[in-house]
Parts: structure tokens; sequence; C-alpha cells
């Protein structure tokens, strides 16, 4: 069996590095006893008295196996180094590494203390994996189309078939948290066994309340006067997403700000309307088409709505926040509705 010298595997997002991972270890591993062949070094191992240093995970990739053919050496949390000198002990290793050693590399955050963003690889260490005839392997679910392509691609090529409303509704249900298919599928799976046709009726019990939208989403309900749906955009946005009501009515008068922006100016279309919003393609298309359905009195009443909320958030009024929020939304939907 062909194994590669080292798998660099990159990604933010715990549920699909995870499952890449699992599938590195397996693939490397092979028949090997998993107790004697595989080490995983954390960013623990790497710590010294103030700061984080790869050597470990080097000195552990040149020791050979013991009463095994080969050793499967996984690092993680390897984004805690982001620049060349810090990984130029493992570069070095890549120049001539040992042949017994499947190295897996995780290009992930650390976790103690919490790394809020995750460094770029360092150039010099992708060049070093090439050179060495390793695989790079990206996990990423992508935005937008490229994210619901991604989520498409998944459930069909998962282990239940599911029917086009089963899918429709995964979609709908996960939002913007599309990596929590991988989960999903595997329970389904347990339960109903592989290969089993599935139907809406047979998911939704596993789909709980619906993951994290994008703020675009809430605005396009609110822009389209359904109520029932923008109250669910804000719902899962408040509890899936984590976000603060103040963080989404920001993104709501980001929203106003250019709808006003764009009423009066005379903009018929969609390249006035980019230039004068600073945005590109759709964006400007669906915020010239809200500005022009709405009119100028309409904007303005959305526009006093939000500032009127933005001080009950702060504390004028005794409402919890997420009510405040909820009666918001639920009013500029309606405000587009009539």
């Amino acid at each position: 069996m062909n194994v590669p010298a080292i798998v660099l595997i990159t990604g933010d997002d715990d549920t699909l590095v995870t499952e890449a991972v699992r599938a590195a270890v397996e693939a490397a591993l092979g028949d090997e006893d998993r107790s004697l062949a595989l080490e995983e070094l954390t960013e623990e191992e790497y710590r010294t008295e103030d700061h984080f240093e790869v050597a470990r995970l080097v000195d552990a990739a040149q020791t050979p196996p013991f009463l095994t053919e080969r050793r499967v050496v996984v690092g993680r949390h390897l984004g805690r180094f982001g620049d060349k000198d810090s990984v130029a002990p493992l570069v070095a290793y890549l120049a001539d590494p040992l042949d017994s050693t499947a190295l897996i590399v995780v290009w992930e955050k650390g976790h103690v203390p919490v790394q809020q963003r995750l460094n770029p690889v360092p150039k010099s260490l992708l060049e070093a994996v090439d050179s060495a005839g390793g695989d790079i392997r990206k996990t990423a679910v992508g935005r937008g189309r490229e994210g619901e392509q991604w989520l498409d691609e998944r459930i069909a090529a998962g282990p239940v078939d599911l029917d086009r409303p089963a899918r429709a509704l995964v979609s709908r249900r996960l939002g913007e948290d599309r990596a929590a298919v991988v989960p999903l599928l595997e329970t389904l799976a347990a339960v109903f066994g592989t290969g089993t046709e599935l139907t809406a009726s047979d998911v939704e019990p596993f789909l709980g309340s619906g993951g994290d939208v994008a703020p675009w989403d809430l605005t396009d309900a609110i822009d389209a006067g359904d109520v029932p749906k923008a109250l669910d955009c804000l719902s899962r946005m408040m509890g899936a997403g984590g976000r603060h009501p103040l963080a989404i009515t920001a993104a709501l008068n980001g929203h106003y700000g250019r709808l006003l922006r764009l009423d009066g100016s005379g903009i018929r279309d969609q390249a006035g309307a980019a230039d004068a919003l600073g945005v590109k393609g759709f964006p400007a298309k669906k915020a010239l088409a809200a500005s022009r359905r709405l009119g100028g009195e309409r904007i303005a009443r959305a526009v006093r709505l939000l500032a009127a909320a933005d001080l009950d958030l702060r504390g004028r009024s005794a409402w919890p926040q997420e009510l405040v929020a909820e009666v918001l939304v639920a009013r500029l939907a309606s405000l587009s509705r009539s």
C-alpha cells in the first residue's frame, strides 16, 4: 500500500477536520495494530514555558516503529505555528522523511488558550509537503452556491438515500451549519440501516431546532414580507448562531442604510447600484429591487423602528432583548407586505 510520507489537513470546522483525520489515520494504519503503531500529539505536547515548539512532533516522526512495520504520527493543532521559523524543524524533516513513518499534520486552531484566528500555512511548509510527495487535503464547505453544491454532493454520496423533500428539509434546517450533515447522515445510517430510503418525516426528528443562517437569509425573508420565515431565521441566528440581538440590529441597520442610499438616487440598474454601494453582483441587484419596492416612506419607517429597537436593547425597555428583536423583525417584515 502506498502511504504518503505526510498528509496535511487544513480547516477550521471541527466536524470536517475530525472526519478527514479519521479517514487519513485508517488509510495509513492499514492492518497495523492501532495501540502500537499510532501516536497522536496535541498542543499540550508542543508547549514549553512560554511558547509552542514543533520539535516534539519531529522527534515522534523520526522514531522507528516497534513491533510494527509502520508508525502513524498525528500532529494536531499545528495552526499554532504561523510563520516560517516556527515550522522550520518540520520542513527540515520533510527533506528526508523516515520511510517507516506516516505523518498526518492537522492545521487547525489551538484550544488552550483559545486561538481566535487560524494562521495561514507557511509557504515553506506547503512546498516541503509537495516536495516530499505528500497530500494537502482542505476541509471546507464554502459559502453561498458553493456551500449548497457541497451539501448536495455529501447527501448524494451519503450512507442513506434521502428523497427530494427530505433533502430540501435538511438543507433548510441546517442553514449555514452545513457540516452538521456529516454526523446527521451517520446517525441516520445507524438508526435506519445503510442504503435505506428516507422521507422528510423520517429525517425531521433528527434535525433539532435548526442551525445558523446567514444574515442575508434574514434580510431576504424580511424584504419578501415573510414574517414566519424571518422570525425563524432570527431565532436560529440567536440560538445556533450565538449572535447577540445588537449584532443582528447592526446588520439590519447596514441593510436599510443601503436601501436608503439608493432611494431617490435615480439609479436604475445593477451596475449603478454596485458603484453606489461598493458591492458587486447579485447583492446590488437585490438592494436596488428592495429599495424600489419599499419606497422612501417605508424605508424611513424601517429606520425609525431600528433606532427605537436599538434604544430598547440598550436598556430603555424592560422587555427581554430577544423579544425586542423578535418584535422588530416582525414589524419590518410586515412593513414589506403593506
